[in-house]
């Protein structure tokens, strides 16, 4: 069994997708990361930073955060949603980094500018909207000749999935983006998809 521990954030979606997709086992723990249950000393012993997603997989007495950490780890326990080796294996894992050090981080900014800062500040809000309209771009050029974003449906997917479907946190159209949009549309309809995209709940 695999102890979850998540909130309905892009990052948390990832993994119960995973999850869903492999259909392991698990139990999903909310960490309601908006009253500081993430700050609990408890928690603080499965996820050093402090930020969901973290996993306790009970069969090997393993303790994991960081969300792409644990899609290689979950994709590798069970042999698929990664290629195993060579070229294939590297294309998927770099779409896999794109997500996890720009389009996450740089997207999180415009959601915290955009939505939630105490103040507008001009600057800031343009800043990270022009950096998510060339992001999707970037996006968009890489599924313009291909239906997933590292040949066939993989964790590259599932980690940029949750975080389109806040495009409109970004302010972004995606009908100017065609190819991001036929393939949110495609990975969306699926099942395991809907799903994890309802934890916790």
């Amino acid at each position: 069994m695999i102890t979850l521990y998540t909130w309905g954030t892009p990052n948390g979606h990832k993994i119960s997708i995973m999850l869903e997709e492999l259909g392991l086992p698990y139990e999903a723990v909310s960490v309601d990361i908006t009253n500081g249950a993430q700050y609990a000393e408890s928690f603080l012993k499965i996820s050093p930073n402090n930020k969901i997603p973290a996993i306790v997989d009970s069969e090997a007495e393993l303790d994991m955060f960081e969300s792409g950490a644990i899609l290689i780890y979950l994709a590798e326990k069970c042999g698929r949603l990664l290629p195993p080796s060579g070229s294939e294996r590297y294309e998927c894992l770099q779409w896999l980094m794109f997500q996890m050090g720009g389009f996450g981080p740089m997207l999180g900014q415009a959601h915290h500018f955009m939505r939630y800062a105490p103040q507008q500040i001009d600057y800031a809000i343009e800043r990270y909207h022009n950096e998510a309209h060339r992001l999707y771009g970037v996006l968009n050029r890489r599924l313009a000749d291909r239906d997933y974003v590292a040949g066939e449906y993989s964790i590259a997917d599932i980690a940029l999935y949750p975080w389109v479907a806040r495009h409109d946190m970004h302010r972004i159209e995606l009908n100017d983006f065609p190819h991001v949009l036929r393939w949110f549309s495609v990975v969306g309809a699926r099942p395991a998809v809907q799903r994890g995209m309802a934890v916790p709940g």
